[in-house]
Parts: structure tokens; C-alpha cells; sequence
């Protein structure tokens, strides 16, 4: 629940510039949070040193691979329907093989490979190094499966294929894994313990993604503010370290500090944050850096305080009063989006109503927002029951969606008559005579293209806006370009 899950982007396969060099044909989509799209970023570099070129076309496919989810039970019924789809097209190319990758791979690996064998091969999301050794038992007629979470691998050595093709925006990953055990969340039981990836991989990446033409960057992570570096190791070992070692340690402020010192006129964003973990001295650094985009995706889960000790989330509702009311402090005009969950089991009519009143003291720019559900494998699930009848959370969703759409068009309209710089990412999709493109508080907003182009930094004056977007004309360029 704490990661995005952009809807446009589900099932997203990825396409790669051939190499003239390989002669095997890899079909590989993505469902879930920006951490799995990012993940096959990594795949995809891993096996086109394998001999894999990536296809679009799945029927001529010799490998086909599944990215998987566990955090909604929408995204793991998908994954399920399209393995079916799969296996029909197995059935016309048998040479086709099938994996499954990421979170679900941990939770169902031998009912996948065992009870239902839809798939050959089955791998977690800390073995992707492993893919060639386990490819070559896989043609040698065996299952293969490696979902060990291990407590040091970071992928901090390996460059990944970029996902996303506009060339302008890309995400950086700085940590695995999750040690936030939320009641709801599988992901600290598929991605394992958290760990920091060594700062200057994470430096060379971003300079390396600008000397490429990247304009933004969003550094990734389950929960990037826990970010800490003291030479490798779990952040949980971090009081065992030495005193150099901690005197050296880098935590998500510094980085963040580095990333934005390296290269001044590259946009940066990060996610996702988490309340108990934010601190001031990380807005400090926003404040200080201009390229360091203003917005901050800060998920609450819950209005209640009741609730959110029943989720094991380490903050009240006061205490996320006063982190809001302090990064506005600092930074007036910054924007907020959350993750909000409706029915969480035992959840009250009273507890419905302290999530409303949370939101009408916040006012989101925008929010990620869904009914409770059950996920295997969980604390929730092994603990609670699930006894908020499926009408009442509807309705409490529908209630939250409502709100949320109200305070999005509260906030748009304040943009309305200001001059914002807004990096251009692709064309609208309603007009091929627009750009789309975000400001620094990640609203989209669109304007005419005239002779302007993708990567551009380009000043709009805000005219008009609906509830979530902003319209515009460009004024010129702006000192970042």
C-alpha cells in the first residue's frame, strides 16, 4: 500500500533498442509499484547480456516474464489471468518458456511451480542475478526457482535499461527491502530487510543519467527517509557499527543533499516517505536545493488514531499534524499527496470520520486511495478479521474519493495566474497539438506546444485547471534549460 500504483502504467511491456548481436527474444511486462517497473529495468540489463533482445509481440517470445505484485488483490487476479494467456501461447510455441518475478514469486512459489505448474521458473526480487544459471536449468528440462531475500544485495553494480522511453525522467533506486512491519503490508515478507545501496553507485547513476540527456530523476525506495549508509549491512545493525563508521554514515538528508549538489540543474524527486521516519533535517535540504522538487508523497493510511495503531503504524494522528504544520513552516507552499485505506478491519464509523477530518486539515493535491483488502501472508490477514461488510467500505471510499477530488481542485486553483517551470515529458494525450509535462509539486500540466520540445524546461502561466490538472501558455524558457 505504501508505493504507488500508477493504473496507466499496468502491464506495461518493455521495448529496448535491439542489440544485432542476440539472437533470443524476451517478452517481459510489469504490474505493481514503481520498485517492479524499476526491477525489470534491472532484469532487462541482466538478460540482454544474455543474449536477449526484448519483443512486444508475445507469441514470438522464447522467454516470457511476469513482474509481479502482492500489494493489491486486483494486481495478483491480473497476473493470474495473464499466466493463463501465457500458457495458451505455450501451447502453439512449446519452446516458450514462463517466469515469475518480484513479490509474488516469494508468496506462491510452489503453487505455481508444483500445484498449478503454469510456470518454469520462479524468482524473487533479491536473485535477478541468478536469471542466467537459473535459464540454463530451466532448457535443461528442470524448474527453477531461487526466492532467498538476501540482506545485502542492492544492485548497486548493475546499470539498468531504461523502462521508460521519453528520455527525460527516470527512477534511481537507494534502498530494498522494508522493516516497517504495517499490519496490512506483505512487502517486509517479499523484498525482506531493508538496506542502503552504497552512495556513490547512486551518484555515479545520476551522473551518468545526465550525461544521457535525463532532466528528472525520482529516487526510489519502500521507504526512501530510513535510507542509511555506514559501509553496507541492514539498517537494524546500524547500532552495532563501528565509531567511524557512524561517524561517516551517510542518511537520506545527505544523500539527498549530494544528489541535488551533483548535478544543480537536474529535477529530483523521491518516494515513498514515511511519516515516523521523516525528518526535518531532509526539508532542511528541500529548502536549500531549488532543483529538489517541492511535494512530498506522505501516506497517513488512516485519520484514526485507533486504526493506526491497529495497522502498527508508528505515528498518531497528532504527531502527523505536527510534521505537516512543520515542513510548511519550512516550505510554505509545498505540495502533499497520500495513501488512504477505507475499512480497515474494526474500523468505525467514528474512525471513518477522523480520516475525513485528517484530510480537511491537509488538503491534498492528490491522493492514492482504496478499500481494504486482504492480503495473504500479511499480520492483518493472520490476525484480524476482515469484518467490514464490502458495501460500507465502498461507500467510506467513495466518501474519501469525494473529499480528495474537492480539496485536488482546492489546490489547482491556486496555481491559477502564476508563472510555473514545467519540464516537458511527452505529448498530451488528448491533443497531439499539446505538451504534458509536471511542475515542482507534480501537478500535469499542459499547454500548446508551439516550438517547444520534449526535456524542455519551459515557463507556463496557469490559465484555467480541472481537479487535477493544469492548463497553460508557455512564456519562454526557463534558466533551467
Amino acid at each position: 500500500m505504501e508505493k504507488v500504483i500508477d493504473e496507466s502504467k499496468q502491464g506495461q511491456s518493455l521495448h529496448l533498442e535491439a542489440k544485432k548481436e542476440n539472437s533470443r527474444k524476451l517478452f517481459i511486462e510489469s504490474y505493481g509499484c514503481q520498485m517492479n517497473f524499476s526491477d525489470s529495468e534491472i532484469v532487462a540489463s541482466i538478460l540482454s547480456n544474455e543474449g536477449f533482445n526484448t519483443t512486444q509481440n508475445l507469441e514470438d517470445a522464447d522467454l516470457v516474464l511476469v513482474n509481479t505484485c502482492s500489494i493489491r488483490d486486483k494486481a495478483e487476479q491480473t497476473v493470474r489471468k495473464r499466466l493463463e494467456k501465457y500458457n495458451a501461447v505455450k501451447k502453439i510455441n512449446p519452446k516458450m518458456k514462463v517466469g515469475v518475478l518480484g513479490c509474488m514469486a516469494e508468496r506462491l512459489k510452489s503453487k505455481f511451480l508444483e500445484e498449478e505448474k503454469i510456470v518454469d521458473l520462479v524468482v524473487g526480487p533479491d536473485a535477478y542475478k541468478d536469471l542466467p544459471n537459473l535459464l540454463s536449468e530451466v532448457e535443461d528440462g528442470r524448474e527453477a526457482i531461487n526466492v532467498i531475500l538476501s540482506k545485502e544485495e542492492t544492485y548497486g553494480d548493475i546499470s539498468p535499461v531504461r523502462l521508460d522511453s521519453n528520455g527525460v525522467t527516470a527512477f534511481v533506486s537507494i534502498t530494498r527491502g522494508c522493516d516497517n512491519m504495517c499490519t496490512f503490508c506483505v512487502v517486509p515478507f517479499t523484498r525482506g530487510r531493508e538496506r542502503s545501496r552504497d552512495p556513490q553507485s547512486i551518484i555515479e547513476e545520476v551522473n551518468d543519467l545526465w550525461n544521457k540527456g535525463y532532466k528528472e530523476i525520482t529516487l526510489l525506495g519502500q521507504n526512501v527517509d530510513s535510507y542509511l549508509w555506514y559501509g553496507g549491512g541492514l539498517k537494524k545493525d546500524f547500532e552495532k557499527a563501528s565509531d567511524l563508521q557512524k561517524a561517516t554514515a551517510v542518511n537520506f538528508a545527505k544523500l539527498l543533499d549530494m544528489c541535488a549538489t551533483a548535478q544543480p540543474k537536474m529535477r529530483i524527486r523521491f518516494s515513498t516517505s514515511n511519516p515516523q521516519d521523516m525528518t526535518m533535517d531532509v526539508i532542511e535540504i528541500m529548502a536549500k536545493h531549488n532543483n529538489i522538487c517541492k511535494y512530498i508523497h506522505l501516506p497517513v493510511q488512516s485519520g484514526s488514531n485507533r486504526i493506526l495503531k491497529e495497522m502498527n503504524r508508528q505515528h498518531t494522528r497528532e504527531e502527523y499534524f505536527k510534521l505537516i504544520d512543520d515542513i510548511k513552516n519550512l516550505i510554505p507552499d509545498i505540495a502533499f499527496s497520500q495513501d488512504m485505506i477505507a475499512g480497515f478491519p474494526t474500523e468505525t464509523e467514528a474512525d471513518h470520520q477522523d480520516t475525513l477530518s485528517l484530510m480537511e486539515y491537509v488538503k491534498y493535491d492528490f491522493g492514492f486511495m482504496f478499500a481494504y483488502s486482504e492480503r495473504p501472508g500479511t499480520l492483518a490477514e493472520r490476525k484480524m478479521e476482515d469484518d467490514v461488510p464490502e458495501a460500507t467500505k465502498k461507500r467510506r471510499l467513495q466518501e474519501i474519493i469525494e473529499l480528495q477530488r474537492q480539496h485536488g481542485h482546492y489546490r489547482t486553483q491556486q496555481h491559477l495566474g502564476k508563472i510555473e517551470e514545467v519540464l516537458i515529458e511527452k505529448e498530451s494525450k488528448r491533443s497531439d497539438a499539446h505538451w504534458s509535462g509536471r511542475n515542482t509539486y507534480n501537478t500535469v500540466v499542459i499547454f500548446p506546444k508551439e516550438h517547444y520540445q520534449v526535456g524542455d524546461f519551459v515557463n507556463v502561466q496557469i490559465t484555467d485547471c480541472t481537479t487535477a490538472t493544469l492548463l497553460g501558455e508557455a512564456v519562454g524558457y526557463s534558466e533551467n534549460n
